[in-house]
This record gives C-alpha cells, sequence and structure tokens, in this order.
C-alpha cells in the first residue's frame, strides 16, 4: 500500500490544501519499502484528492484538515490521519505502530491570523503566506477563503453537481483561478447570504473540447488497458510524473483512444451559488 505525508524539509506540513510537496511511502508487511517526494503542480484542496487517488495513495498523514478537503479525500476513498506534525518519518513509524491518531477536521482558518492579513501584493505579509495561490482578480472576497453552496445544471435541467446534495458547502480560495472563470467572478464580490444565478458559456466554463488532447496508443503500451471499455474513465501518469484523468473514447483489438478532455468541456452551464461563509 501506498502513505502520503504533506511535506516540507522533512517535516510535516501544517496545511493541507497549501502543501507543496508529499513524501510517498510504499509499504509492505509493516515496513517502509520505498519513498519519495513528488510536488503538487500547484493543486489545492478537491484537486489534491483526485491527485493522490491517481497515485494510488490509501492513507494520508496530515497537519491542518479543513472539512471540504475532508470530504473530497473521503469521497476518493482516502483515510485521513490529521494532527500530525514534526518529522515525516517518524509520523509514519508512529502510525504503523498504531500510535498515530487522527485530529478529525481540525483547521477552520479562523486562527490563521497572520493569513488573514496578507494582501494581494504580500507588501504585509510577514506569516509565509505568500506561498499560497496568486490573487488574479479583484473584489471584496478575492484572496479570501469562502465556503458556498452551489447546484450545477445544463440548458435542459439536468444537474450534474450539487453541494446541497452532499450536505456541506465547497471551500476555496476567492479570485484565484481555484475555479472555473464565472464561477469565481461571481462569488469574488458576493457578500455572506447572497444568492446568484449565472449561465456560462464554454469559455468562462471548461472551454472547447481541445482535439489535441484525444490520443490513440497501442493497447500493449498501457498495462491493464485491455479490460478498458469506451466510456471508462482511468489516471494515466503523465511524462512529469502526474495523474490525469481521461475517458476512453474509442477501442480495437490492438489500439485505445483516450479522450483528456473534461467532460464539461463546450458545454453551456448554469450556477445557483449561495455564499454561506468568509472564513
Amino acid at each position: 500500500m501506498k502513505l502520503a505525508v504533506t511535506y516540507d524539509n522533512g517535516n510535516v506540513f501544517q496545511h493541507f490544501g497549501r502543501t507543496e510537496a508529499f513524501k510517498i511511502y510504499e509499504i509492505q508487511d509493516q515496513m517502509i519499502v520505498n519513498e519519495e517526494v513528488i510536488g503538487t503542480d500547484g493543486f489545492g484542496h478537491e484537486a489534491l484528492a483526485d491527485y493522490l487517488k491517481g497515485k494510488g495513495i490509501e492513507v494520508l498523514i496530515c497537519g491542518g484538515m479543513g472539512q471540504g478537503a475532508a470530504n473530497a479525500l473521503a469521497e476518493a476513498g482516502l483515510e485521513v490521519v490529521s494532527g500530525a506534525s514534526g518529522s515525516c518519518d517518524e509520523a509514519v513509524v508512529s502510525w504503523l505502530k498504531g500510535e498515530l491518531t487522527s485530529a478529525g477536521t481540525n483547521c477552520d482558518h479562523h486562527d490563521h491570523e497572520e493569513e488573514q492579513e496578507c494582501t494581494s501584493d504580500c507588501s504585509t505579509c510577514s506569516g509565509g503566506c505568500c506561498s499560497g495561490p496568486q490573487v488574479i482578480m479583484e473584489g471584496r472576497n478575492a484572496g479570501k477563503t469562502v465556503r458556498v453552496h452551489y447546484r450545477g445544471t445544463l440548458n435542459d435541467g439536468t444537474q450534474f453537481d450539487s453541494s446541497y446534495d452532499r450536505g456541506e458547502p465547497l471551500e476555496f480560495i476567492s479570485g484565484t483561478g481555484m475555479m472555473i472563470p464565472g464561477f469565481d467572478r461571481a462569488v469574488v464580490d458576493m457578500e455572506v447570504g447572497e444568492t446568484a444565478d449565472i449561465h456560462l458559456m464554454p469559455e468562462d466554463a471548461y472551454g472547447m473540447p481541445d482535439p489535441n488532447a484525444v490520443f490513440t496508443v497501442l493497447i500493449a503500451q498501457v498495462p491493464g488497458s485491455e479490460s478498458l471499455n469506451t466510456g471508462d474513465q482511468v489516471y494515466l501518469q503523465t511524462t512529469a510524473g502526474y495523474p490525469m484523468r481521461v475517458k476512453v473514447a474509442d477501442k480495437t483489438d490492438l489500439q485505445i483512444t483516450f479522450d483528456a478532455n473534461h467532460e464539461m468541456a463546450g458545454k453551456e452551464l448554469n450556477f445557483h451559488i449561495e455564499l454561506v461563509e468568509i472564513c
């Protein structure tokens, strides 16, 4: 099995959504047989859950963990052990001995006073928060952690996503590009309790399908692809070592075609958004 630890110079990094690296441990028979440090490529929160799942990670050890991130990791099927500190290696040894217990969702962002005072140009930053996402939009909420409820539908009324159904608001840093452009722009200037109904063209959502994102390879070049069927969604690894979610678009006896475009590429989307909290 594989275990990941949020990593910063040998120690457990304390903010899961802002970690820039993980230390990955491969474990067999309760022993560490391999370890490596990998970057996150700027992913945050929910994207990190898919990233770790694509790496085959089953257990995550970290410091602080918010509810939104915890929900995303649970949905991805990962066991989370939060509240760890100190050496990554020692934390893993403690976990193997059964001595490491999780602190649960122990990060609600209200205790990060220095981070809340960080300006978009970092001129007053003194707490190291400038390593976080860059603010790219203007608005009252730009650079702030927000929590929103939303419901997404297609033009025919079909619902494709809903935080209401999951029972937990979505958490992200407003105005930093963590969300699709139209969604981010709608939230960046909202007030708590305000709702908005927006219609997004593809360029403000997931863009148009890129023909270069559709590629065909020999089945023999992708171990395990012989058992895939058209329509299956799987993760492939890029040359840089990062997971890439693709859909099987076509398959013959010798070749398989993958489509790396987002499933919502080319679609007009509608969102009902409610700003629940500014952290």
